[in-house]
C-alpha cells in the first residue's frame, strides 16, 4: 500500500470512548482549532484515481488541559502515512543549506571524528547526513520509507528502513551501536506514541551523548497563524514546556534552546540523559519562563486560536474571487503538505487555482489531495503567464521569489496568504503590499 492510494489503513477510532493525550494518557475536551474534514495531505493522486472515493478524516486538533500538548486524534496509521512518501528535502535549497551548516556547527562543538556514532531519524533522502561524510563522521540513517531511503543510500549512506522505536533501539543497544549524537529534525511531529519514540532516544543515547530535534514552535503557529501546518501526518505540535514534560517523564533533560527560522519559526532543542555532564544555557530557563508568561500553562489562552483563522480563511478567497471576477488568471507555486490543508479547508479547487507547480518530479502529473489541482513542472508558470502566484510553501517565500523574480515581466504578482494574505510585486524591488484595491 502507498502513500499516494486513496485506501486508507485506519487507526483505532476516538468515538466510542474519550481520546487521551498521547504524552500524559488524561481525556481530550478542549479544541484548539477544528478544520473540518481532510484528506491526507501528500496523498498526492494519479489522474486514474480522481474519480474515485477518496477518504477523509477530521481535521481537529485538541489541547491537553494537563500536559498542554496540541495533537490530533491518530485516525491513520504512520504505517501507511509515511511506508512511501512523497516528500523529498533536497528540493528545497535553503533547508539543504540549513542542514550543511548545523552538520558542520555540531561536529565542531561536539568534536565529532571517525569515531563518533551519528543517527538521523527519519533521513529523507539524505538531504542532512551527506554533509558529514566529507567531515569524516560516521553516519546511520533511519527512514521509514523505503523509496526515500533508496535515494539517500544512492549518497553513500547506510539506512535502517523501518519506523523508529525501542524495538529497534533494543536491537542497536544489544549491538553495542549507542549513539553520541542523534538527529530528530521535523520529526517528532509525525509520531503518534511519543513516549515509545522519546524512550527509544533515550536507549540509544550513550551516557554523553546528545540528542538535538527541530520541531516548528507552537508560539508562532499561534501568533503567526500558522494554520496549515496542521494536518493528520503531523499528530502533535510543541511548546518548550510541553517538551521538557517529555523529556523529564524519560530520564532525558533539555540542556540547550535555539530559535531558528525554519518552518515558520522553530526551535532546536539539544536533550542530554538526566545525569550527563551538560551544563544547562541560560536559554532553556529564559524560554519556559517567556512561555509561561504568554500563558502556554493556561488552557484558556488556547481557545481563540479558531476565530483567527476562519478570518484569514475568508481574506484569502474574497482576495481570489475578486481577482478573478476582475479576469485575473492564479496558479499555484508548490505542492506541499501544509498547501493541502490551506486548499482543502478553504476550498480552493480548480475554479481558483489552474494549476500548481513543483520542483519534484514524484508529484508532476498528480493532483493534489480533494481539491484536485494538477502538478505540473516548474516550467509551466512560463508557458503560462499567469498574472498572480500563490505561494502554498510560504515559509520558503524568500527562496521561490528569487527563483521565480523573472515573472515581472508579463506583471505577474506573488501571493503570500500566511499569516494574512499578501501581494508582492517583483517588480516594485520586492516590496510587500497588502492594499487589495491597488492588487
Amino acid at each position: 500500500m502507498t502513500a499516494h492510494s486513496p485506501a486508507t489503513e485506519t487507526a483505532p477510532a476516538c468515538s466510542t470512548e474519550p481520546c487521551r493525550c498521547r504524552l500524559c494518557g488524561s481525556p481530550l475536551t478542549t479544541t484548539f482549532v477544528d478544520l473540518g474534514m481532510s484528506p491526507l495531505c501528500e496523498s498526492f493522486l494519479a489522474a486514474s484515481q480522481i474519480d474515485q472515493m477518496e477518504a477523509y478524516y477530521p481535521l481537529h486538533a485538541m489541547v491537553c488541559d494537563d500536559c498542554f500538548l496540541v495533537q490530533l486524534r491518530e485516525y491513520v496509521r504512520p504505517q501507511h502515512i509515511f511506508s512511501e512518501y512523497a516528500y523529498f528535502s533536497s528540493y528545497s535549497t535553503s533547508w539543504v543549506e540549513h542542514a550543511r551548516r548545523y552538520c558542520e556547527m555540531i561536529t565542531a562543538r561536539l568534536g565529532l571524528g571517525p569515531a563518533s556514532r551519528v543517527y538521523e531519524i527519519a533521513c529523507n533522502d539524505g538531504y542532512l547526513l551527506q554533509h558529514f561524510l566529507p567531515l569524516g563522521v560516521p553516519v546511520v540513517g533511519i527512514e521509514p520509507a523505503a523509496n526515500i531511503a533508496e535515494v539517500a543510500r544512492a549518497r553513500n549512506i547506510p539506512v535502517i528502513v523501518e519506523f523508529f522505536g525501542t524495538r529497534l533501539t533494543t536491537q542497536l543497544v544489544a549491538e553495542d551501536r549507542r549513539a553520541d549524537l542523534i538527529i530528530g529534525n521535523n520529526v517528532l511531529a509525525h509520531v503518534p506514541d511519543l513516549n515509545d519514540f522519546t524512550a527509544g532516544m533515550a536507549d540509544l543515547l550513550a551516557p554523553e551523548g546528545i540528542i538535538t530535534v527541530e520541531f516548528p514552535h507552537l508560539e508562532r503557529l499561534i501568533a503567526e497563524n500558522q494554520f496549515d501546518t496542521i494536518y493528520h501526518e503531523h499528530f502533535s505540535y510543541f511548546s518548550l514546556v510541553t517538551v521538557d514534560r517529555l523529556a523529564t517523564r524519560h530520564g532525558l533533560r533539555i540542556f540547550d534552546v535555539e530559535q531558528i527560522p525554519t518552518h515558520g519559526g522553530s526551535l532546536r532543542v539539544y536533550f542530554c540523559r538526566e545525569d550527563a555532564a551538560h551544563a544547562a544555557t541560560p536559554a532553556v530557563a529564559t524560554l519556559l519562563a517567556h512561555e509561561r508568561a504568554l500563558g502556554f500553562e493556561d488552557i484558556t489562552n488556547y481557545t481563540d486560536f479558531g476565530a483567527q483563522v476562519h478570518s484569514t480563511k475568508r481574506a484569502l478567497l474574497s482576495f481570489l474571487i475578486d481577482a478573478r471576477e476582475r479576469g485575473k488568471s492564479v496558479c499555484g507555486y508548490g505542492a506541499p503538505g501544509k498547501g493541502n490543508t490551506l486548499l482543502n479547508y478553504c476550498g480552493i479547487g480548480p475554479d481558483f487555482l489552474d494549476f500548481t507547480v513543483d520542483r519534484n518530479p514524484y508529484k508532476h502529473g498528480r493532483y493534489t489531495p480533494g481539491m484536485h489541482i494538477p502538478i505540473l513542472p516548474v516550467e509551466a508558470i512560463d508557458e503560462a503567464k499567469p498574472d498572480y502566484l500563490l505561494i502554498l510553501p510560504w515559509n520558503l517565500k524568500q527562496e521561490i521569489i528569487a527563483q521565480m523574480a523573472h515573472v515581472a515581466e508579463w506583471g505577474c504578482k506573488f501571493i503570500v496568504p500566511i499569516p494574512r494574505v499578501e501581494v508582492i510585486d517583483p517588480s516594485r524591488d520586492l516590496t510587500p503590499w497588502t492594499d487589495m484595491n491597488r492588487a
